[in-house]
């Protein structure tokens, strides 16, 4: 029996084609066919147009015949093409009415929104036509890598350490020593450091493509792009430019390596997506793909046509619309099963709880979906719980228990107490705990703490500026946060001064120390671990340059900042209790609380009450861990600018305390630990911390 199916039934200028399949969406290759799919809801009519690789107009279009649409869907299969020489489009026809928020023009060639690769930006930085009618189209790819049997690694979420990293910055610098820098392989050259410093997870700023030459300008002789990448031109493809084999066609076979070869080192990899808004922006902006196959099918407009713009990017995305919500979830699931990526931290996560008015719900249906789906089961989902329109959710996020936030307040928190501010103390504690006022139903591990990421200062700016310096911005330091809680520590920006930069030292060891030794799962912005600058930059969004460029050379002189770090990494890896999935702090095995707070003297606190002094106590119990005996370890925090003398806790007999990282000086891994000279007594000098373990003889 031969299936009728398999052949033509049309032909156009010696092409042949049929009806073609509805699911999946997109272009799909069938053996020497290929299936092309589309949704419009409201378009009268739509044309399929094919491209010669690179020739500016279409040397084939194919108008979709009315039985080739089923309900709101056009599909035909196309016999004969050559995938790796082929470029596509569509043509939309409709009605043009922006007061009623229809904007179809068919003169207009529009990007397939489920395109698996996309051409126009395959070298970073390569001056584009800017004449072109139509820079950015949908090219198919062979989904034929050879995983060599790469599994999710399906690190238990507790036990994460994230390294947020933006992949042309991280390598770009000369002083990388990597081969192929600022690309997805270059990465790979750079996990053994990774591995060294304690890293299990990455997370990568977006590498959806997206257009770096989006309202790029020239700033006192720099060419200014739209670096970062919040501004998705296609959710399917990955961002050619990034890629070494950029010009080869080979970017998703080079990001499949990189991932790969990250998983056998034991890295995790999470990507940092923006569904919130497109690269389409406002009335005024270009239209590339959405706004002219349905416009109002994936953005919120006002009652008059407008955009709503609750992302601060001139558009915001219908996301709780069926069709929206269907194309975010094929999305991830595609990430998920062809690039085995093992989560996803969602760009400003509260615009997806709103409705099609823009109203936040109580249960959004594309959270409550994507926390469900089966193909998503063990995949982390990480909401930034706030928005540009002022919705903040930050503690009551809607999570059906799967999803985990950002923790703004952490960052707040710390930031002020480590410059000064005692009354944030009672709050801090909680932070420390993994902030059970917030997660008490679900767990310290929903928490994603941290002091620094890339929106912001960098840590080291965080303690060597007041104020933010963007002027290289070209928006007269207009933008960028003002509210960063910094404290330059007497001198604004780079200073000879011995004593200030010893104190900008001990601060960002205090807040790391704080940061690494909290229950919940810490973040680390790359660079932080040797003091990288962004020369008082708290706005980096549009600069490639020694900006944002990772400088390695900070590695050798910051070098004692690096081995607190890894020290600090491989102690809470040693002692599963700082990584406790629930919030227990009853006394246990040992005969001591599971975590307990302390004054100068032991066991005497007022958790209500300011304070720039404090400890916390770890008591881990070797049978409810499964560790090889029991451990203790003591954090000592003086915040304030005067010494403190903390009395230490008494241990079990045969238990002597041994100095983890002193408070001026080294740091020391764990089962190097030097014995304290003083068993009774912890002198802290102004503005430092310590970190004591406790063991047998």
């Amino acid at each position: 029996m031969i299936r009728s199916d398999v052949f033509p039934t049309h032909e156009i200028n010696g092409v042949p084609y049929r009806i073609g399949h509805v699911l999946p969406f997109g272009a799909t290759m069938y053996g020497a066919v290929i299936n092309f799919s589309i949704f419009s809801k409201e378009a009268t009519g739509c044309t399929l147009l094919l491209y010669h690789k690179g020739e500016r107009e279409p040397y084939l279009e194919i108008p979709f015949p009315e039985e080739f649409k089923t309900g709101n869907v056009y599909s035909m299969m196309v016999y004969g093409l050559n995938f790796e020489e082929l470029e596509y489009g569509y043509r939309m026809d409709g009605e043009y009415d922006r007061e009623k928020g229809l904007l179809f023009d068919k003169n207009i060639p529009l990007l397939d929104p489920y395109a698996k690769m996309v051409s126009g930006r395959t070298t970073w930085g390569e001056e584009p036509d800017w004449d072109a009618p139509f820079p950015l189209r949908g090219q198919v790819i062979m989904e034929d890598y050879d995983w060599e049997g790469d599994v999710p690694l399906r690190i238990p979420q507790k036990d994460l350490v994230i390294y947020e990293m933006h992949v042309r910055s991280f390598t770009r610098d000369l002083s990388s020593g990597v081969k192929r820098k600022g690309t997805y392989a270059g990465l790979c050259e750079k996990i053994p450091y990774l591995k060294e410093l304690g890293v299990n997870c990455v997370e990568l700023l977006p590498i959806f493509e997206f257009d770096e030459f989006e309202n790029s300008r020239v700033v006192d002789g720099k060419r200014l792009y739209n670096y970062w990448g919040y501004s998705t031109v296609n959710f399917f493809a990955p961002k050619a430019g990034y890629a070494e084999t950029g010009e080869l066609g080979m970017v998703a076979d080079e990001l499949k390596h990189t991932i790969k070869t990250f998983h056998e080192n034991g890295i995790e990899v999470i990507l940092d997506v923006v569904f919130n808004h497109t690269a389409e922006g406002n009335e005024n902006g270009p239209t590339i793909s959405y706004r002219g196959i349905d416009n109002r099918t994936y953005y919120l407009l006002t009652p008059d046509g407008w955009y709503y713009n609750f992302s601060g990017c001139g558009n915001t995305m219908n996301c709780n619309n069926s069709v929206v919500r269907g194309c975010i979830l094929d999305c991830l699931r595609y990430w998920v099963s062809a690039y085995h990526i093992d989560g996803f931290r969602f760009d400003l996560a509260s615009i997806l709880t709103r409705d099609e008015n823009g109203t936040p719900m109580m249960s959004p249906p594309l959270l409550e979906t994507l926390a469900h789906d089966a193909i998503l089961g063990s995949t982390k989902l990480i909401a930034e719980a706030w928005d540009a329109g002022g919705l903040y959710q930050v503690g009551s996020f809607p999570s059906w228990k799967r999803w985990s936030e950002w923790n703004g307040k952490y960052r707040d928190c710390l930031r002020k107490f480590i410059k000064g501010e005692g009354e944030c103390a009672p709050e801090l504690y909680a932070r420390i705990e993994g902030s059970p006022d917030m997660y008490g139903d679900r767990g310290p591990f929903v928490s994603i703490n941290f002091v620094t990421c890339h929106d912001g200062f960098s840590m080291y700016d965080l303690v060597s500026y007041n104020d933010k310096h963007n002027e290289a911005n070209g928006e007269d330091n207009r933008d960028g946060a003002n509210d960063n809680n910094s404290w330059n520590c007497g001198a604004e920006g780079e200073t000879a001064d011995d004593n200030i930069n010893a104190l900008r030292l001990r601060q960002m060891r205090n807040m790391l120390t704080i940061l690494l030794t909290s229950r919940g799962v810490p973040m680390l912005l790359s660079g932080d671990e040797f003091a990288n600058t962004q020369f008082g930059n708290n706005n980096a969004y549009c600069q490639d340059n020694e900006i944002s460029w990772l400088d390695w050379s900070r590695l050798e002189k910051y070098k004692e900042l690096y081995t607190v770090t890894k020290n600090l990494l491989a102690l809470r890896a040693a002692h599963p209790v700082m990584r406790a999935a629930h919030f227990d702090t009853a006394v246990n095995g040992t005969g001591y609380p599971e975590l307990s707070f302390h004054g100068l003297t032991p066991w005497e606190i007022d958790r209500s009450a300011p304070t720039l002094c404090f400890a916390y106590l770890y008591a881990q119990d070797h049978a409810k861990y499964h560790t090889k005996g029991d451990a203790f370890i003591y954090v000592a925090v003086n915040a304030h600018w005067e010494e403190h003398c903390f009395t230490l806790p008494v241990m079990p007999e045969g238990y002597v305390w041994h100095m983890s990282a002193e408070a001026y000086g080294a740091s020391f891994a764990p089962g190097e630990e030097p014995a304290c000279k003083e068993q009774k007594r912890l002198t802290l000098g102004p503005r430092t911390t310590a970190v004591l373990v406790a063991k047998k003889k």
